[in-house]
């Protein structure tokens, strides 16, 4: 008989083509041309930002209208952004902004090529019938530092009705070129470089160790995870710092294509019901989940599952995040798994992490998210199975 394997079997997916560096976006009308030759541009509230794309694109002989993405995106403006598409004759869309935008414009293109409201495909509130047919080409070119959506396959919606969000998912949805220039992040406020900067953290920190692994994933969370200790707080305290700029650019990147091919865990399973019951940013959320949650899930794992080599990564990463101090006399620190969430709940303390109770949530409402987040589908990925009362102490903390 053949010798059992020592590496999982695993696969990998990421969008068509990735463009990464300084000045990248110049390259976007030509790419662009490609790919079509009348773009729908999804852009953040401040459409203005996106002038040098649509100057590059009308020199392409692109046709190009942009659309304004107010907030994260809900049902109602994936249906609003879809007719507008149509009317438009758009063969081709962009997002242009944040992970709100990327998200809604993953959602158009797929959209734009499957007929029915978007509810027929959407997972958990609506039938989650699979789209059929591939979607509309979509560029994705970030302009913050934190989601990773331009090499997802997913589309996260949210239903203010019904308190969720939900994803529309299918291998199509991956972008065809995801541009990625660290330029575009120099203006951004302190305050969304460090909640966007944990969102890209917790995206490198939770398939890292999930518990179904990716060895691929693994080296680009060990590179991400180094990225985010050497310059985030570089990039809020020094927001025109182009070093600083381009780590935090290729961290959020790798936990983009991280969480695409591995798993995710608690930190976004509490997200998900937060997110789509309370007007809080994502990236703000699961910046106030993420030491509580860790340090839950290091001391279930300790309990009940003592052999787990997450608690090895745990303790790779607090060395990682905790730049490997020396300790007394200079000799080399020893990291352990319960080391990571204090040197997380630091890092948020210097960056001015914002507590839930800071978005208007209570001790009222653990019971209803702890419910909801139960059966969230990221929570699947935890290294550990959490109890009603484990899940409840993590959020608790984060009040």
């Amino acid at each position: 008989m053949p010798a059992e394997a020592s590496v999982p079997a695993f696969e990998f997916l990421s969008a068509g083509r990735i463009s990464f560096g300084s000045g990248a976006l110049r390259g976007a009308g030509p790419a662009a041309a490609a790919l079509g030759s009348r773009a729908f541009v999804l852009t953040g509230s401040d459409p203005s930002r996106a002038a040098p794309l649509l100057a590059s694109l009308d020199e392409a002989g692109l046709a190009a209208t942009a659309y304004p993405v107010g907030g994260e995106p809900s049902l109602e403006l994936a249906d609003a952004a879809l007719g507008a598409a149509r009317a438009f004759g758009a063969d081709l869309v962009i997002g242009f902004g944040g992970g709100s935008a990327l998200d809604a414009a993953k959602a158009v293109a797929a959209l734009l090529a499957n007929p029915g409201p978007v509810l027929d495909y959407l997972e958990v509130i609506g039938a989650g019938k699979p789209l059929s047919r591939p979607s509309l080409p979509c560029i994705a070119i970030p302009t913050t530092a934190g989601t990773g959506s331009e090499v997802t396959k997913n589309a996260v919606l949210a239903s203010r009705e019904r308190g969720l969000k939900a994803s529309l998912r299918s291998p199509s949805m991956l972008p065809r070129l995801a541009l990625v220039d660290p330029e575009l992040c120099l203006g951004c406020p302190p305050a969304v470089t460090a909640a966007s900067g944990m969102d890209a953290l917790a995206q490198l920190l939770e398939p890292f160790t999930c518990n179904k692994p990716n060895p691929l994933v693994d080296a680009l969370c060990r590179e991400g995870l180094a990225r985010v200790a050497s310059s985030l707080e570089t990039a809020c305290r020094e927001g025109g710092n182009l070093r600083a700029r381009e780590d935090m650019s290729l961290a959020s990147l790798f936990g983009g294509l991280a969480l695409a091919n591995a798993r995710l865990g608690a930190v976004h399973g509490f997200a998900a019901p937060l997110g789509g019951a309370f007007a809080a940013p994502h990236g703000a959320l699961c910046a106030a989940l993420l030491a509580p949650v860790t340090a839950v899930n290091v001391a279930a794992l300790r309990d009940r599952a003592p052999d787990s080599p997450a608690l090895g990564r745990y303790a790779e990463a607090a060395r990682i995040l905790g730049g490997g101090e020396g300790g007394r006399g200079g000799e080399a620190r020893r990291f352990e798994a319960e080391d990571a969430a204090p040197v997380l709940a630091c890092l948020a303390k210097r960056l001015g992490i914002a507590p839930l109770a800071g978005f208007g949530i209570g001790s009222a409402d653990l019971g209803a998210i702890v419910e909801k987040a139960a059966t969230a589908s990221s929570m699947q990925g935890n290294p550990i199975a959490l109890s009603p009362a484990e899940l409840r102490a993590a959020l608790a903390a984060a009040l």
